[in-house]
């Protein structure tokens, strides 16, 4: 028999300040006194440090540690804010100093004195400046870079200025005054109007109404209803979801109670991928400063609302972040989808009416009661309102966490805020939705971003994954590489995934090692099809997507594979050789001394020659050479 969990008990925690120690806010009255008594105690000047999973990964503690000791050592009233990434990921660690908003990035630890020292003295590191690829401007301050203007920074807009887990820095950015309002001055019928008119859309990837599903909930006379915040984001590239929970856990638990006192919930669950423990640490600290100031637990604020929530860690499974397998997983159960007869705000959670949002759509709930459903309509596409936050990859120079108004462009996207794509090569495609989504061809970069336009083109939203290619992307490959993913993450369930797929891949295998057929290609089509209209849960239903678009759009690829025997990027081992150019070869030695299987023999100054019998096509000898002297055939 499967039991219900136990409601989790409040603890002590240390992210709550002595300020609020034993202080429990009963009134609406207590929460502005709150506040007012923050901004009282807020910083005009202070430096800003993004401390998320990504700059912790570039050594971003280190340099946090040299700029707490450099800052005592001379005895500067500057505060140290250790706030979630700043979104310029694959620059990190970036330092932003307010009020001025200078930002540095790729700081060292080496270089905190010298920046301190600057700060101090009101003078500027240029060397540690912002300098955009392109163009070859170098930037001061953070509004005006490229990677930023282009954006509209709602849900990501505090993650510059709050710290994850202090409550004070929250509040002087407008924290909870939502849910004050909420609670004080709307019923919860009109709150769910407000969301309702607002056209917000599920940003975890089905783009369902929120409004909607909330309203169904509503209805339902059972007593018993639970709220979910879906935080298992198993997209490869995708960290939109971590980067929230690990930067602005409160503005996610905010809209959550929100959420919960519209439909009658009370109790939630977080439910958060085993892989992101910063995530789950500040999740849950920032649930225990609730609970112990009373915006959390019984009686909220003295209206009468009581609501409690708990964190559940998922085991990793990617079939886990669709709806009814997270439910099955937060039961205690194996983490399989089900066939939906009957939708979860009906009956879901151990058989009760359950909403199930999205990390980022809860984070928009705050902003659209306190700004109206009206306002947030005005932003955005006929039916796609709003923001979308976007995790940038691929072969960009402006990697990170972007949040851009629905109905931009790609190619805004890929240009303007991701800079261009690296090393003068061209573009060739951009994945958007993750592994499940569809591979668009340069001639669809004017394409505007939003649910319909996207899912019309072979694509679709997703959670917000978007994936940049250059000139030296085998679309193939790339199929071939998120089907395989597709093939080990599908729980097995139904047949058409799990066999569809496995049959796929071995087709695709086959195709990229130069023993396809153009049948081949005809027959993944085929299968494609019946894949996406046969399978139980929508990772069956979207999983042909990157092999339906890549024949679409890349045909002439598969046909050279197939045809011709050729890979024209170079990537298929088994369908490219590697040859030496006399005119160009210098004799300089480097691809000798390189090469891992000795196949490259050649005196010094003479020119070289490849033993394609020894040769294991493993393209050191190209990334080496400084001569352009060796080529892909």
């Amino acid at each position: 028999m499967i039991r219900r969990p136990p409601r989790s008990t409040p603890s002590n925690s240390s992210a709550a300040s002595d300020v609020y120690k034993r202080q429990r806010l009963e009134s609406r009255e207590d929460l502005e006194r709150l506040r007012e008594e923050a901004l009282s105690r807020q910083p005009e000047r202070f430096i800003s440090l993004g401390m998320g999973t990504a700059s912790r990964a570039h050594g971003a503690e280190v340099v946090y540690s040299a700029l707490k000791e450099e800052v005592a050592k001379r005895g500067l009233d500057i505060p140290i804010k250790a706030t979630g990434d700043h979104g310029l990921c694959g620059y990190a660690p970036v330092m932003v100093v307010y009020p001025e908003g200078v930002l540095y990035h790729s700081v060292k630890a080496q270089d905190v004195p010298e920046v301190v020292d600057a700060v101090g003295k009101g003078e500027i590191v240029e060397r540690l400046l912002y300098t955009d690829p392109m163009t070859g401007k170098t930037y001061t301050y953070e509004q005006d870079i490229p990677f930023y203007k282009k954006q509209m920074r709602l849900v990501l807009g505090p993650m510059e200025s709050v710290e994850p887990l202090s409550i004070e820095d929250y509040l002087c950015r407008g924290g909870f005054s939502a849910l004050a309002k909420a609670l004080f001055d709307m019923k919860p019928e009109e709150i769910i109007q407000e969301v309702i008119t607002s056209g917000l859309r599920g940003r975890g990837g089905a783009g369902f109404r929120t409004g909607w599903k909330w309203e169904d909930a509503a209805m339902r006379p059972d007593p018993v209803k639970y709220i979910i915040c879906n935080g298992d984001e198993g997209d490869p590239g995708a960290y939109m979801d971590r980067c929230l929970l690990e930067g602005l856990p409160y503005e996610v638990l905010e809209g959550m109670i929100i959420g919960a006192y519209a439909v009658g919930a009370h109790e939630g669950f977080v439910y958060v991928r085993k892989e992101y423990p910063l995530a789950t640490r500040n999740v849950q600290e920032a649930i225990n400063t609730l609970r112990e100031l009373g915006l959390l637990g019984e009686n909220i604020l003295g209206v009468g609302f009581d609501f409690d929530i708990q964190v559940v860690r998922g085991g990793g499974a990617f079939v886990c972040g669709e709806s009814s397998a997270l439910i099955a997983s937060v039961e205690g159960r194996v983490g399989e989808p089900r066939s939906k007869h009957v939708h979860a705000t009906e009956s879901g959670l151990w058989g009760k009416p359950t909403v199930l949002n999205n990390v980022e759509t809860l984070a928009n709930v705050p902003f659209i009661v306190n700004r109206g459903g009206e306002w947030f309509a005005s932003i955005g596409t006929e039916e796609s309102k709003g923001t979308k936050v976007f995790s940038l990859a691929g072969d960009i120079y402006n990697t990170g966490l972007v949040e851009v108004p629905m109905g931009i462009t790609l190619r805004e996207v890929v240009y303007d805020i991701g800079g261009g794509i690296q090393n003068g090569k061209a573009f060739k495609a951009v994945q958007t939705g993750g592994p499940s989504g569809g591979c668009l061809p340069a001639s669809q970069l004017d394409l505007p971003v939003d649910f319909d336009t996207l899912d019309a083109a072979g694509s679709m939203m997703g959670s917000g994954g978007m994936i940049v290619m250059d000139e030296d992307a085998c679309m193939v490959d790339v199929a071939r590489y998120f089907v395989k993913f597709l093939t080990e993450e599908s729980c097995g369930k139904c047949v058409p995934c799990r066999e569809g797929l496995r049959h796929m891949l071995e087709i695709l295998d086959r195709i990229t090692q130069g023993e396809g057929t153009m049948e081949d290609v005809d027959l993944l089509e085929e299968l494609g099809y019946v894949i996406a209209n046969a399978s139980l849960c929508g990772l069956g239903k979207s999983a042909p997507n990157p092999v339906l678009s890549t024949i679409r759009y890349f045909r002439e690829e598969y046909v050279e594979h197939v045809r011709d025997k050729k890979c024209r990027a170079g990537v298929c081992k088994a369908l490219v050789h590697y040859e030496i150019v006399a005119e160009n070869c210098t004799g300089c030695h480097i691809c000798f001394k390189e090469c891992p299987v000795d196949a490259i023999s050649g005196e010094p100054k003479a020119v070289h020659v490849i033993d394609q019998e020894k040769c294991i096509k493993c393209g050191i000898c190209k990334d080496v050479c400084k001569f352009d002297a060796v080529k892909v055939v």
